[in-house]
């Protein structure tokens, strides 16, 4: 199956970077390279864009995507928390902008046995990154009944963590998961009839949950932005597009630190801390997409892209 997925807010995205010609970016969420594709267009002879994914399909759809773009493009397996040792190694201090689109790509998503799919039935896995041991299926067998209950009700947001928990474990005690079926079925059993027939797809949430929690996601991101701002130079641009409210949550968060990190008191006549602002917040308000891309790729409904710009 060729690795296909439609770019999100794809020209907000660009636009949003303020790309120079002869600029160095990094697409710290490669995928099928289609953001990427877009930069390279943008840059002139001495242009350089560093992609990094954690994902092997990704490496090989996006190094043929942007094979055209020959020396300007540098392509390295490895997860962006891990942003300013892959820079080290490419002997580059600091970079003209930085941008993630963090969600899980149209690719994983479609290709059934990567396990991320809660419409067919496939190996529990969920993986971004295949060389890790851990898979969705042992966090389902293993993880405690509270344990579980967290991760669903913090990471899932779904107000039937309790009960789906306690399902869990229970049909675990049978047998071992090893299907998404088997966990679709489990959780269908822990929702009640009415909300299923109307509130979406009754396992979307609490597959989020697994899947954050198997491959950090949240912890990555918050542990990742300040190295990013750090990384930038002035004027440069970090420009991040997430798919909930967690992550946007995060992202709002460390932007606004970054901007205003004074911990002084309020009637503090001068600050005494410090901490000196790192840039500004070019998104007052996130960037959403439109009616027409929503129409057209409904998996852009709840993106939403915010921008920081280094001083």
């Amino acid at each position: 199956m060729a690795f296909e997925h439609k770019s999100v807010l794809l020209e907000e995205t660009i636009d949003s970077l303020a790309i120079k010609p002869d600029g160095i970016y990094v697409d710290g969420t490669l995928g099928g390279g289609g953001h990427a594709s877009e930069v390279c267009r943008r840059l002139g002879e001495q242009g350089r864009l560093i992609g990094i994914d954690q994902d092997a399909d990704a490496i090989a759809a996006a190094s043929k995507r942007l094979e055209a773009f020959g020396e300007k493009v540098t392509i390295v397996r490895s997860n962006y928390e891990n942003i300013a040792q892959v820079l080290q190694t490419l002997q580059i201090e600091k970079v003209d902008g930085i941008y993630l689109d963090l969600g899980v790509s149209s690719y994983q998503l479609d290709t059934a046995q990567r396990g991320f799919t809660y419409r067919e039935d496939a190996p529990l896995d969920m993986r971004m990154d295949q060389r890790n041991m851990q898979t969705a299926a042992d966090i389902v067998n293993n993880y405690s009944e509270s344990d579980l209950y967290r991760i669903i009700r913090d990471y899932g947001e779904d107000k039937f963590a309790k009960n789906i928990a306690k399902h869990i474990v229970r049909v675990r005690q049978e047998k071992p998961f090893e299907t998404t079926g088997e966990l679709i079925e489990t959780i269908k059993a822990a929702i009640p009839m009415k909300i299923r027939a109307t509130g979406g797809h009754p396992a979307k949430k609490t597959f989020q949950a697994i899947r954050i929690e198997l491959n950090h996601e949240l912890d990555v991101l918050n542990r990742s932005i300040d190295t990013m701002i750090e990384l930038l130079n002035s004027g440069g641009r970090l420009s991040i597009i997430t798919f909930h409210s967690l992550e946007d949550r995060i992202v709002k968060t460390r932007f606004r630190n970054n901007e205003n990190p004074c911990v002084c008191p309020p009637d503090f006549p001068v600050c005494m801390c410090g901490k000196k602002s790192k840039g500004i917040v070019v998104t007052r308000k996130p960037i959403v997409p439109s009616e027409e891309e929503i129409e057209e790729n409904k998996r852009a409904k709840s993106s939403k892209l915010r921008v920081f710009e280094r001083r």
